[in-house]
């Protein structure tokens, strides 16, 4: 990707993260944007493994048939990029490439633990900041991102499904 694309690329991962921030976030929120995510992740026929956390507490996991544990490690990953830098996992891996690198030459962390691969995004409270992380693990990465930001659109613009 050339370095103009990579810039459209960044700005448009940055207005995803301004605009997808929750004014609270609880268990039942995790609960209920999970099953949107996982009933959007039907509808497509995905095979993807979906986790959602608040620090480190497990709030919410569902591995859809034909996923395997290899997807847990990587919504692990992945999820540990969002926390490390506090943004999605994707925008991580697309500033490293605008700087002409690659997160695993570039960023010094172990690879097996950090993944900045497209699918996990950072569940941010307005006035507190970065309190979880949603993770998608299954589809090409920038599939991954774009099912995670789907379900957080819809989650946000609202009624909540019950």
């Amino acid at each position: 990707m050339n370095a103009p694309a990579v810039d459209d690329e960044i700005r448009t991962l940055e207005a995803h993260e301004r605009r997808l921030v929750f004014d609270a976030f609880g268990n039942e929120d995790a609960w209920k944007l999970g099953s949107l995510l996982a009933g959007l992740a039907r509808e497509r026929g995905a095979a993807v493994t979906i986790g959602i956390r608040r620090g480190a507490q497990r709030l919410f996991h569902c591995a859809l048939p034909g996923t395997s544990a290899d997807n847990d490690a990587w919504i692990a990953r992945k999820s540990a990029v969002v926390e490390r830098y506090a943004e999605s996992s994707f925008l991580v891996r697309a500033r490293f490439r605008a700087k002409g690198r690659t997160f695993e030459e570039s960023s010094r962390l172990d690879p097996d633990r950090f993944a900045a691969h497209g699918g996990a995004f950072p569940i941010r409270v307005r006035g507190t900041g970065v309190i979880g992380v949603i993770a998608v693990s299954g589809l090409p990465q920038a599939e991954d991102h774009a099912l995670v930001v789907t379900a957080l659109e819809r989650f946000l613009a609202g009624p909540r499904p019950t």
